[in-house]
């Protein structure tokens, strides 16, 4: 059952959310445990029956949570009893309903790992699951958890980094579209209503302008349901329809500069887990098979994944990549023989790591110093092309009046 509560964490501060109990006394126990002094607790009875479907995990709580636990894990703390310190970090309510699953279901005598898949809160990436399997059974679980937290503060860092340096060309094609909607329905039905009262013949540009001036006037509410629905369902369709991703992807690794950046990326991605995974004790094989999982583009991560398979078998990772189609950088490939042939690994695979993240780096670079006065043209030739057609007129009533 679910229950929501009103209250105050142990620093004083007003908390709410929503707590998963079997009983309101298991729900009175849950927040008694989390330090939580209740003023309002009631059972939420749901309208519609419940899907459960799993939200994934917000990177900033992953990060967290990983890192508080694997300093309690370092102090030689069990997980069980680590689980339970790392609540008193958190107030929202919701993360601490994912600490409560995954410590009851410890407490019911399962690992770390069958706890983080069986709780029904959060949607945790594979790879993270599937390393804590391994570093359970190898005894590593502090030091992966520990590179866990830094691999997606790394990868978050990335992730920023390139939202803010798109915030400017789409400050642009926000107030482009503003600017041009504005003139289009509102300023030219107004000029083209002087150029009817003068009942001149206007120019064929004129006519088609004040044309879509008035379509657009007329079904803005239409045009802006569509454009939504157009939106959301292609964002369904990419997150849901394998084959229509990988198309999507296929198409992207066509386009100059656009696949230049989705390509270090994956490799960069690739090589810093790992990295990670292999200085942290896990073997080869599994290290390559957990990283391929975190692979964003479907076409490189298809190659991976199958020479991740022949690696298991037996076979060359190097080798196992250029059969199944791995084209897109020989360095690369280059890199990871040597690293087969030597015990340098780790070391190989953190400085391709870090030579496709300045190459990630140069490329969006490149790609923004292009996008951006690109824009700035699109937008002052829709300007212009506007603003001709309105002046044509003018000019043809000047010429017949001189």
């Amino acid at each position: 059952m679910r229950y929501r509560y009103i209250g105050f964490s142990k620093k004083g501060e007003k908390v709410s959310g929503y707590i998963e109990a079997s009983s309101i006394e298991e729900a009175k126990r849950k927040l008694k445990d989390a330090s939580i002094v209740y003023e309002e607790l009631k059972e939420i009875k749901p309208l519609l029956p419940s899907f459960n479907f799993k939200k994934e995990v917000p990177k900033n709580i992953l990060i967290d949570f990983s890192k508080t636990l694997s300093i309690y894990l370092k102090s030689g703390i069990s997980i069980a009893k680590a689980i339970r310190l790392a609540k008193n970090q958190f107030s929202d309510g919701k993360t601490l309903d994912f600490l409560f699953q995954i410590q009851k279901n410890i407490d019911e005598g399962k690992s770390f790992y069958q706890a983080l898949d069986k709780q029904k809160i959060y949607d945790i990436p594979k790879f993270y699951k599937e390393s804590v399997k391994i570093a359970e059974e190898t005894g590593t679980l502090q030091e992966v958890i520990s590179e866990m937290a830094d691999f997606l503060k790394n990868l978050k860092s990335m992730e920023d980094k390139t939202k803010r340096a798109l915030i400017y060309p789409l400050f642009i094609i926000i107030v482009a579209i503003f600017m041009i909607s504005f003139m289009l329905s509102f300023v030219i039905p107004k000029i083209s209503a002087i150029f009817l009262q003068l009942h001149q013949e206007l120019p064929k540009i004129t006519k088609l302008v004040i044309s879509i001036g008035d379509f657009l006037t007329q079904n803005w509410i239409g045009l802006v349901f569509i454009i939504f629905l157009l939106i959301f369902s292609f964002s369904f369709t990419v997150k849901k329809i394998y084959r229509f991703r990988y198309m999507l992807h296929f198409f992207i690794l066509k386009i100059p500069i656009i696949k230049d950046i989705a390509i270090a990326s994956n490799l960069g991605k690739f090589s810093y887990l790992m990295s990670v995974l292999t200085n942290s004790g896990v073997n080869f094989v599994h290290s390559a098979k957990l990283s391929s999982e975190t692979l964003q583009n479907e076409v490189i991560k298809r190659i991976f994944q199958d020479a991740s398979k022949e690696l298991v078998e037996g076979k060359r990772f190097s080798n196992a990549l250029v059969k199944n189609g791995f084209n897109f950088d020989k360095s690369f490939i280059q890199s990871i023989a040597l690293a087969e042939e030597t015990s340098e690994v780790t070391e190989i695979f953190k400085n391709l790591s870090e030579l496709f993240k300045e190459k990630n780096s140069a490329k969006i670079e490149l790609f923004l110093s292009l996008l951006e006065p690109t824009l700035l043209l699109v937008v002052g030739i829709i300007i212009g092309f506007i603003v001709t057609a309105m002046l044509l007129p003018i000019f043809s009533m000047n010429l017949t009046v001189g």
